[in-house]
């Protein structure tokens, strides 16, 4: 999995490549941490990601945890329908706020 950051106006946005798993969720995870650390507004681009598994579901539900408590905000933007789907079936899609 690859990650990029790109700032622009107060928000990071992480451009995410690849299959969100048990291998790279915690590189996701670490990514989102860090980005909360610079700006309380955060993209997560998952145009080129293709499979999430319960893990990575995890990471980004620590990442939104962190949004809200620092009264900040994560969009997921270009999600795919594999991985919609995901987060339908698991219920993050009412969680996480999805564009």
């Amino acid at each position: 999995m690859n990650i990029a950051e790109t700032r622009t106006e107060g928000k990071i946005q992480l451009t995410i490549e690849g299959r969100i798993d048990t291998t790279t969720c915690a590189q996701l995870q670490s990514a989102i941490l860090i980005a909360f650390q610079k700006t309380n507004s955060l993209i997560l681009d998952f145009q080129r990601v293709d499979y999430i598994s319960s893990a990575g579901l995890r990471a980004l539900l620590i990442g939104q945890k962190t949004a809200s408590s620092k009264g900040g905000s994560m969009h997921l933007i270009h999600v795919q329908e594999p991985v919609m789907q995901v987060l339908r079936m698991s219920g993050f899609s009412g969680i996480l706020n999805i564009n």
